[in-house]
């Protein structure tokens, strides 16, 4: 957890620029797997459905729909074949992400940081009218936004991510719980933040993996964490729960934070690697359009 004197917030109020959004508007979330929602979308599954697209032929068996059959394949072989099309469905893209106190701290900001990505994916989303969620977390789903659908409500997409503050512990095991026993549907999902959780983050990704979600992981620590310039004697507090602790900042104690750090973050790489799960680890320090438009391409989230 970061620990030290509280920094000044950054102004939320210019999550994407005019000129990004414009790069933004050639892309579109990508899934590796067929996902059904509840209404036809705009997205072509390689499902056969009942759309106006004509796909392949099947032989006609005893219950389906008469109104498909081709009369004009029977008039000419006396076979009764139905005609299949390409289906179109919903893709169902939910964000989750980090707002607990951890995340108010570092320069570049985590927590906007974050809330950029958030609103970058939320944008594409709405821009291609997939069906997007919001949960901003910490020791719960505190912040919720819920199915929205379409350019017109990027506005708002945009208010709800500037209004929400950074506060509390993070609790992702009984966060990810708690969406996966609400959360009935198929869909992309990515879960972003610093993922440095006392309670680890083993079981809250295997409540997610439950629902055979399309899962990404995007990890954010920011520069202060990753190499500190602290030295001397200090007293640091845990910026989530208070906890206090006195030490005396040396270089082997510097090398050896370092190297659990290290493991740590390669841990989790492992971890969701060995699941099936897309890992992605930045600094804060990376720019947020090179994040977006080529790691998050790279990585096949987007294109």
């Amino acid at each position: 957890m970061p620990t030290a004197a509280i920094q000044r917030r950054p102004e939320d109020k210019d999550l994407l620029s005019p000129d990004f959004i414009a790069k933004l508007e050639r892309l579109e979330i990508l899934s590796r797997k067929i996902f059904s929602g509840r209404m036809k979308g705009e997205r072509r599954s390689k499902r056969k459905g009942e759309s106006v697209e004509f796909a392949d032929y099947r032989n006609y068996v005893v219950g389906d729909d008469l109104r498909f059959l081709d009369w004009n394949i029977y008039a000419r072989l006396e076979r009764l074949v139905l005609k299949l099309f390409m289906e179109e469905e919903d893709l169902n893209v939910t964000v989750l992400f980090d707002v607990s106190g951890s995340m108010d701290w570092g320069d570049p900001h985590k927590g906007l940081y974050v809330k950029r990505v958030a609103a970058a994916l939320a944008y594409i989303g709405l821009v291609n009218y997939d069906r997007v969620s919001l949960y901003g977390y910490s020791s719960t789903l505190n912040h919720e936004l819920r199915g929205v659908r379409g350019r017109r409500l990027v506005a708002q997409v945009i208010k709800f991510l500037q209004d929400i503050p950074y506060d509390g512990t993070s609790d992702f095991a009984a966060v990810a719980k708690r969406f996966a026993v609400r959360h009935a549907g198929k869909g992309v999902v990515v879960v972003l933040g610093d993922f440095l959780d006392k309670g680890g983050y083993a079981d809250g990704l295997r409540y997610l993996l439950s629902r055979d979600l399309d899962l990404y992981v995007i990890q954010a620590l920011s520069p202060e964490e990753i190499d500190p310039t602290l030295a001397g004697d200090l007293k640091l507090r845990d910026v989530e729960d208070g906890d206090l602790a006195e030490v005396t900042i040396s270089k082997p104690l510097l090398d050896r934070y370092k190297a659990n750090l290290q493991s740590y973050c390669q841990g989790l790489k492992d971890h969701c690697t060995r699941r099936g799960i897309t890992y992605l680890f930045t600094s804060t320090r990376v720019e947020f359009d090179v994040l977006v438009l080529a790691y998050l391409r790279q990585r096949g989230l987007l294109r």
